[in-house]
């Protein structure tokens, strides 16, 4: 035999051995269903969630993390639900995703768990922390016994849409915004300043430069000016002042424990440092929007929601989180108002220290008023009202449990435990929980994901 036809022979046995290999692949008969389980997408929200607390992201920082792999997840699954419409056209810029190739099988939870983790690795730093992860899923994946062309083409769609939500995430001027000035500190004693103990730099003084999703602009829901500045003791601004200074001044024990814990509870500062002499640690803790997507999780489960419900869910509630944030940045830069306890150890008590440390940027309007009330209209929309929780997101980080009728009762809350606090006046906690209602209900009305949404099982 010729060297030729040797050739052709090795390439024949290899074709047939293929073939056999093919039709010898044990696959399972309910490999969909078991596919289909909200708690993969699950697990990996958690997983986003712990890697960004390793990593200290800023609140909004962290709100865009969680919203633009929940976008790519969102866009790989609904090819399964054809009831859910492409957010295409829908969020600002957004262009049509990657089409699934015709005629071919799919499993379409694969690919936006794919998507999901692809998209959340190239925005964190711990790389390492995502790649044990996701081999893991990918591992369990497998242990399905699906076609093996069906996986592979499955993982390769996840790949493409990711790649193009990456590629449209690149484009929101977040990448631009970390080359922009630092924030410039003045004499004028109504501007914030640094606050202790660490005195860090304005966080994300240019985030309203960021691109919105569906509000139109971070300028489109400006709140009513906050109260003038002022140190006479008539005047309203320091009256606001001193019932920051007694929030926890309270003749009751029982109310001033449960304001405490109140504060306690929705702290969510990302890095909260201890100062003891000359020695300095930092306690990590979850943002405020990984509280809400946390929450979204028990919804989710509570509601028993199947993994494209909880992929919609979870699509309202970052969404929500990442316009209010913008919206909220945009006022607390331009009246960059200063925080109370400047103001107190300034003028009234140069000791004074409030219950919660203060966040590094402007007083008003309140972060945690925003974004809770926005992510509690997001999360009404899908889930309905009342919807009675208990929310346990930060039991691991020593916080007992709370429960709550629903979700706008929680974000009442949120709001007041920044007074509680020390670290925001009144107006700030009111009026940005009235901003947080209106980018919420913005978003409510505009976006369309599928009609009727998740009732309450």
């Amino acid at each position: 035999m010729n060297k030729s036809a040797k050739l052709g022979a090795v390439w024949v046995t290899i074709a047939l051995a293929a073939v056999l290999w093919t039709s010898c692949e044990q696959v399972n008969p309910d490999w969909k269903e078991e596919a289909n389980n909200a708690e993969f997408i699950h697990r990996s929200m958690k997983q986003l969630t712990d890697v960004i607390v390793h990593d200290i992201f800023s609140p909004p920082v962290a709100a865009r993390i969680y919203v633009y792999p929940t976008i790519a997840a969102y866009e790989a699954l609904r090819h399964d639900h054809p009831e859910y419409r492409t957010l295409a056209g829908q969020l600002n810029e957004l262009k049509p995703a990657p089409e699934p190739e015709a005629g071919k099988e799919y499993c379409f939870p694969l690919a936006a768990t794919r998507a999901f983790l692809k998209v959340g690795k190239a925005l964190i730093f711990s790389e390492a922390m995502m790649d044990e992860f996701e081999q893991k899923i990918m591992e369990e994946f497998r242990a399905i016994h699906m076609p093996s062309d069906v996986f592979e083409r499955s993982v390769a769609y996840g790949d493409a849409v990711a790649d193009h939500i990456l590629a449209w995430a690149g484009k929101d001027m977040y990448k631009e915004t970390r080359t922009y000035p630092k924030y410039t500190i003045t004499d004028d004693p109504a501007r914030w300043r640094p606050t202790p103990p660490d005195y860090m730099d304005g966080i994300e003084p240019h985030w309203n430069k960021i691109r919105t999703l569906v509000i139109d602009s971070a300028q489109q829901f400006i709140p009513p000016r906050p109260t003038p500045f002022s140190t006479d003791p008539n005047s309203q601004f320091w009256k606001e002042t001193m019932e920051v200074y007694n929030a926890l001044n309270v003749p009751d024990t029982a109310e001033r424990k449960e304001r405490q814990a109140i504060a306690k509870f929705w702290d969510c500062n990302p890095y909260v440092s201890h100062h003891k002499g000359h020695v300095m640690f930092a306690v990590k803790k979850i943002t405020p929007g990984g509280h809400w997507m946390g929450i979204c999780t028990i919804a989710c489960k509570k509601a028993n929601a199947d993994m494209m419900e909880s992929v919609n869910a979870y699509l309202w509630t970052s969404v929500a989180l990442f316009d209010a944030f913008i919206s909220c940045w945009d006022e607390k830069y331009r009246s960059n108002l200063v925080r109370p306890e400047t103001v107190i150890n300034t003028y009234y008590d140069e000791n004074w220290k409030p219950f919660l440390q203060t966040p590094p940027f402007p007083e008003y309007t309140s972060g945690h008023s925003v974004i809770s009330r926005a992510a509690a209209v997001a999360l009404t929309h899908v889930f309905g009202e009342p919807f009675p929780y208990t929310d346990s997101v930060e039991v691991e980080y020593g916080m007992p449990p709370r429960s709550f009728n629903s979700f706008l009762e929680a974000s009442d809350e949120a709001a007041i435990s920044r007074l509680y606090g020390g670290i925001h006046y009144r107006p700030a906690c009111m009026i940005g929980k009235d901003q947080g209602e209106q980018v919420g209900k913005f978003i409510t009305e505009h976006l369309v994901t599928r009609q009727p949404q998740l009732s309450n099982k």
